[in-house]
């Protein structure tokens, strides 16, 4: 199997050099954009990857993302490891991954990413991609997504920062979330966590928990990330080293 693999009719630019400023240890990353209109049923059945039935009459967005997603982590797979193989879904729709490894999907606005890494380096990925929310949106959605303090941080920024601040707390708690769920089967919510550094030059983010998750997942345990930005898209990531036992 080439690296790169031959992308149906409804995908394109694929995109495999790592986005963020610091690359991880054994993980790999692909990214696509997609129109979902133009992903047909028999692009999953040429390219190996199962249509789930739940997905069968779904809208087209939906079939879209979904293949869009899994093209991304077999590719992201295959790098990382050199086996050709494609996440399931576990039965809370997670991406289930082949045994020995571990990732995260994401998409939005037609891209889809993924990235995959043997387990021996990492317990936790979590990998997100933002649409950058407009300054109105951003300040309509911020008492959901901030903690107080957060808030208060966002509003010292200029206006137009204060929209890529929210955008950035968004999805880095996002990843946050993709990273630790798997690893503790817990769910928690935007006030559970707090972005507590951001670095635009680094693109380092440094994110705390705001309430115990688990034993050995307290309040105040923090975890680091990355982020990149475009013009229009906004991506982070999280990941917990195999050392990381708090």
């Amino acid at each position: 199997m080439p690296e790169v693999c031959d992308l149906p009719a409804g995908c394109q630019d694929w995109q495999t050099q790592w986005p963020w400023p610091r690359p991880l240890a054994g993980v790999a990353w692909r990214g696509v954009n997609f129109t979902a209109p133009s992903v047909c049923a028999a692009d999953f059945a040429t390219r190996g990857i199962e249509l789930p039935a739940r997905l069968a009459t779904a809208i087209a967005k939906r079939r879209g993302e979904f293949l869009a997603g899994r093209l991304c982590a077999r590719e992201a797979l295959y790098a990382a490891t050199g086996r050709v193989e494609v996440p399931g879904i576990a039965a809370d729709r997670a991406p289930c991954w082949p045994e020995g490894t571990l990732g995260s999907i994401t998409h939005s606005g037609g891209f889809a990413a993924a990235m995959a890494a043997p387990r021996d380096a990492w317990q936790g990925l979590g990998l997100d991609a933002e649409t950058l929310l407009s300054p109105a949106r951003a300040e309509r959605l911020a008492p959901q997504i901030l903690t107080p303090e957060e808030h208060a941080w966002c509003k010292r920024l200029d206006h137009d920062a204060q929209a890529l601040f929210t955008t950035l707390a968004f999805s880095s708690k996002e990843s946050l979330f993709k990273a630790l769920y798997p690893l503790i089967g817990v769910r928690f919510y935007f006030q559970d966590a707090a972005l507590i550094d951001w670095h635009p030059v680094t693109g380092h983010i440094t994110l705390q928990l705001r309430r115990t998750l688990c034993d050995g997942w307290a309040s105040g345990v923090t975890l680091e990330g990355q982020y990149t930005e475009t013009a229009s898209r906004l991506l982070s990531l999280v990941a917990i080293p195999s050392n990381s036992v708090q």
